[in-house]
């Protein structure tokens, strides 16, 4: 996979700089504006809360590298979700992310039969290019910003994934996002398709008994600007459902993002996981706190 993931890398990136180089002149240097490098998403890199979107991380624009880290947790009645990671923005045009997961089973690892506590761990690393669009200064044109990207996937429990009917431990997701902010109504809206084989996003794994082949989900997003500082807004994720063993369900949120500050951001919101791995009505709390440059 790593061989793979580098192949890809080289061709996005050199594609990014291809892309990028006729228009690094036409932006002024200076910082962006507050939440236009997006929250990070939970799979690393900008985003927001539970989807991929086209912005890139940072805060700096087409005359810099900026960047970005954080730590998200999320609590629903029967596991824990935790994640940790960072993401760097080139020149406002290519971005590379890499984020830790911590999938803690806690008591229901025993109702399971893997023991209190087990927890599934999957690193992801990913590489985001802007393709056409500027979300802030394309206010006189319908073109959203797109972004194409891949994040690659490796879970360490690939024994407990094969006995559950995975097919694979590490897997490959491929995307193309479109964001557009509508500055006159303070709206950001997104929409990203997203090519996957991943089980609760990789979480459980890759493929299944009852599919192991790529299908198309698609994560939407829709937010409303209250203040510079504050993003509220909403999110629902399709989810492939590859395992005979248990019904895989779409996720939704209900978000609020505030920004400090250009270099401290905190997002909280109200998830609705659905059932996972046989436990239904997963919904609990998401937070995330980022800080950035």
């Amino acid at each position: 996979m790593r061989s793979t993931l580098l192949g890809l890398a080289v061709a996005v990136v050199a594609l990014g700089l291809g892309v990028g180089a006729a228009g690094a002149e036409e932006m002024e240097p200076g910082g962006k504006l507050l939440l236009t490098g997006g929250v990070s998403a939970l799979e690393g890199g900008a985003g927001g809360g539970l989807s991929t979107w086209a912005l890139i991380g940072g805060n700096e624009t087409s005359r810099g590298v900026g960047g970005s880290v954080h730590a998200t947790y999320v609590n629903v009645p029967d596991y824990e979700l935790r994640s940790v990671g960072g993401a760097v923005g080139l020149f406002d045009r290519i971005e590379l992310s890499i984020a830790r997961q911590e999938f803690d089973t806690g008591e229901t690892g025993a109702r399971l039969g893997l023991g209190k506590g087990f927890t599934f761990k999957q690193d992801i690393i990913g590489v985001k290019v802007r393709l056409v669009g500027d979300v802030v200064y394309d206010q006189d044109t319908w073109l959203p910003q797109i972004a194409v990207g891949v994040q690659a996937k490796q879970n360490n429990q690939g024994a407990i994934i094969h006995a559950i009917g995975g097919k694979d431990d590490d897997g490959v997701d491929y995307y193309v996002a479109a964001t557009k902010l509508l500055l006159n109504y303070s709206l950001v809206l997104n929409g990203t398709a997203r090519l996957t084989k991943a089980n609760q996003t990789g979480l459980l794994g890759f493929g299944g008994d009852r599919n192991d082949s790529y299908k198309t989900q698609f994560e939407g997003s829709a937010g409303y600007l209250v203040s510079k500082r504050l993003l509220v807004g909403a999110e629902y994720r399709t989810k492939p459902d590859n395992l005979g063993f248990a019904k895989e369900n779409d996720w939704a949120d209900v978000f609020v993002a505030y920004a400090f500050s250009k270099t401290l951001s905190l997002t909280a919101a109200y998830a609705d996981l659905g059932s996972i791995a046989t436990f239904k009505n997963q919904r609990g709390l998401y937070v995330s706190l980022q800080a950035g440059f």
